[in-house]
């Protein structure tokens, strides 16, 4: 039975483990043909989907994890600032809340760096999905473009709970784009603005009972009349 739409939006959050069960092509078809009819400027639709599985997802796995050992990862700097050079109130408050539970409930303590890196590392092993996702966009086009590609983002993630999937959106993907690029032969003014992991969740998995506060609707809304 297919959940409704507020169920839909409400049950979607970040998975960090996944089951290895395969998702059929049908159900990434079904989440990409709906994320279509997100809203852009001019109906530009500016972005472009790369779906990874199976080989090609464990190269671009395997040769992430090849610079971070051998050193070059360190020269690789993301195209584009996500996060703020410094953090200020209230989010960094709610930054750190996410970390702190999380390394909690992997039993990984503040200072034990080596367990912090290796879960990191998780993300470019796609946290075990079997689907990955890469979202792209022409880099000449302007700052409001992130906007619609950050809505079509949107919609990839909660249609795949409307298909019983869960994901996890990767900002840490874009400090890799060089290699991705190289891995998924972009053309030249295309840029790598976020990767996906799509799969069924694994709720035997502790890291997947976080649970993050969200703001009530009085808390960030302004009703005037």
């Amino acid at each position: 039975m297919k959940m409704n739409v507020k169920e839909a939006f409400v049950s979607r959050r970040s998975v960090r483990r996944f089951l290895p069960d395969l998702v059929t092509k049908d159900k990434i078809e079904n989440i990409l043909e709906c994320a279509a009819f997100a809203p852009s400027g001019h109906n530009i639709q500016p972005w472009h989907v790369y779906v990874v599985q199976g080989k090609k997802k464990e190269e671009i796995t395997n040769s992430i994890l090849a610079s971070i050992k051998d050193g070059t990862a360190k020269n690789f700097k993301q195209e584009f600032d996500y996060y703020p050079t410094e953090w200020f109130e209230p989010f960094i408050s709610r930054r750190r809340a996410v970390g702190f539970e999380l390394y909690k409930l992997l039993n990984i303590s503040k200072d034990d760096y080596e367990a912090r890196d290796k879960q990191m590392q998780e993300n470019f092993h796609f946290f075990g999905a079997p689907v990955g996702m890469f979202v792209t966009m022409d880099r000449r086009l302007a700052t409001g473009t992130f906007m619609d590609v950050g809505m079509f983002i949107q919609s990839i993630l909660v249609g795949a709970r409307g298909e019983g999937l869960h994901s996890c959106g990767q900002v840490a993907f874009t400090k890799f784009h060089t290699l991705i690029a190289d891995q998924l032969d972009f053309k030249e003014n295309e840029m790598l603005v976020c990767g996906i992991s799509i799969g069924y969740e694994d709720t035997k998995a502790p890291e997947n009972d976080l649970r993050v506060e969200k703001l009530k609707c009085e808390d960030f809304t302004t009703f005037l009349s």
